[in-house]
């Protein structure tokens, strides 16, 4: 089944100004269209209450609601989707275990990671890093713009349609050279989320991407 995928991803996480649910609602406000909630530092209930409350703000802004991992919280909220970070996790046994409807993205920084993801049924992945991040920390080394070209090439060779999302370190000035690589789409979170006006920032993003 094929998936709506936006091609700008806003992703939440851990800050001090703001919490997960005050930069969804900000991200719809200025326009999301799609919020992954990341949030690796809370106990169920705590998941779920956030998840209830970014669910409402999504549903009234029209947005897709993606949480990072957590699959067990599905059918517990609103959920449309889950992205794993787990570069090893079997996406064959996940969908059968979360069914058609759900959508599901993987992470990669690898070409042989991105075409296992697409053989397994991932409906996009999120490739990186592109450049230093503080946001998910990782030994995996920068893929540049070099890096994304040579994806885009070798998928477009491979007559591979699975939607890949820069990811790690993107900054605003990196979008427009990043598109042009031939990659589908950008995910970012510090960026957007930790500049001094997040609305601003998002529409500044929104308007390269869109």
């Amino acid at each position: 089944m094929k998936k709506f995928i936006e091609k700008l991803q806003f992703i939440t996480h851990d800050i001090d100004a703001l919490t997960h649910i005050e930069q969804a609602q900000i991200a719809c406000e200025a326009g999301a269209k799609w919020v992954q909630y990341r949030c690796l530092t809370k106990d169920d209930e705590a998941l779920l209450k956030d998840i209830h409350a970014i669910a409402e703000i999504c549903d009234d802004w029209g947005a897709t609601l993606i949480v990072t991992n957590h699959i067990h919280l599905n059918r517990k909220a609103d959920i449309q989707g889950f992205h794993i970070e787990d570069m090893d996790a079997d996406f064959s046994a996940l969908r059968e275990q979360l069914g058609e409807d759900i959508t599901i993205g993987g992470s990669s920084n690898t070409l042989e990671g991105l075409l296992r993801l697409a053989r397994e049924g991932a409906d996009y992945a999120g490739c990186g890093p592109f450049s230093h991040t503080d946001t998910k920390p990782n030994n995996a080394p920068w893929l540049g713009l070099e890096g994304y070209a040579k994806i885009a090439s070798a998928l477009k060779e491979k007559e591979i349609d699975l939607p890949v999302l820069a990811v790690g370190g993107v900054k605003l000035t990196d979008v427009e050279a990043l598109l042009e690589t031939g990659i589908f789409g950008i995910a970012a979170s510090s960026a957007i989320n930790q500049a001094e006006n997040m609305k601003h920032a998002y529409q500044d993003f929104y308007d390269l991407v869109k």
